[in-house]
Order: C-alpha cells, then sequence, then structure tokens
C-alpha cells in the first residue's frame, strides 16, 4: 500500500484514516467513471454497469465518511488537489486503450489498498473508544471483502 504524504506529516488517527479514505473515494470516483466510458470488448455491458455501480455506491460512501468527519469536528479533504495529495491509489489519463480484465485487476488492487486502510482504522477507532467510527469502518471493509470477491470471480481468480 502507498503511503500518502498525509500519513508521513502526521500522527494516524481513526480520524486521519477516514480522511484518507475520503481521498481514496475521490479519486476512485474518476477512475470508475473513466472505466465506465473507456471500456470495450465482449463485456463492454456488464462492466459498463458495473463501473457505474461502483462509482455511485463510492459516491455513497465518501458522503458518509465525510459527514462523519464533520460530525466529531473534523474537516473532510472536499478539493480535488486534496484527494490527490492525500490519496494512497491513483489514477492517470487515458492516453492508450486499457483491456477491460486490466481494468478490473487495477480496482481489485485498489480495493485491496482501501481494504488495508480500513482495518487500519478499525484498529485506531477502538483504541480511542469510537464505536460508531469502527462500526462504519467493519460495515465499510465488508463491502470492499464482497467487492474484491466479486471483481477476482469476473476474472477467474479465486480470492
Amino acid at each position: 500500500m502507498a503511503v500518502s504524504k498525509f500519513q508521513e506529516q502526521s500522527k494516524k488517527t481513526a480520524a486521519s484514516v477516514v480522511n484518507e479514505l475520503v481521498a481514496n473515494f475521490g479519486v476512485l470516483y474518476v477512475k470508475l467513471h473513466q472505466y465506465h466510458w473507456y471500456v470495450q470488448g465482449p463485456d463492454f455491458f456488464r462492466l459498463h454497469e458495473k463501473f457505474e455501480e461502483l462509482y455511485n455506491e463510492t459516491s455513497a460512501f465518501s458522503d458518509t465518511f465525510a459527514e462523519r468527519l464533520i460530525a466529531i469536528g473534523e474537516k473532510p479533504f472536499s478539493t480535488l488537489r486534496e484527494y490527490l495529495d492525500h490519496a494512497s491509489i491513483s489514477e492517470k489519463p487515458y492516453d492508450e486503450k486499457i483491456r477491460a480484465e486490466d481494468m478490473v485487476r487495477n480496482l481489485i488492487e485498489d480495493y485491496r489498498t482501501m481494504g488495508s486502510l480500513a482495518l487500519q482504522g478499525v484498529k485506531l477507532a477502538s483504541e480511542e473508544n469510537d464505536a460508531v467510527t469502527e462500526d462504519m469502518l467493519i460495515g465499510y471493509k465488508e463491502n470492499i471483502d464482497k467487492t474484491i470477491w466479486m471483481l477476482e470471480a469476473f476474472i477467474g481468480n479465486d480470492v
């Protein structure tokens, strides 16, 4: 998992992990749109629809986690610059064709990175006695595990 500049500059707290997830949601949202627009091949219809489902889901998680940060007196990242500066996943311009299967593999890697981050947040939230954030992160991790399983199955891999 990549380490963001934000992680390097501050002591990790559950809130800082949630904020890094918010940054990742921003990057992932854009990447999923890109894949939704550019996917080609025999799996076009299934992946076009799945990528849309995933970016809508990502938007909902982003909103939920950002609002949690505000509710506990924190300031969620809210600009593209902040997302890019603080995310631990990355994106790139669509300069050359990406095979549909490679798009799925890239997303599996991103979701694994975000799952690891969510687990860090669960541990920190528990240590901080923040049961609400801990519960939110556990629910998100459950969602990630299911998404990874489905994406792995799509390309014919065992989890």
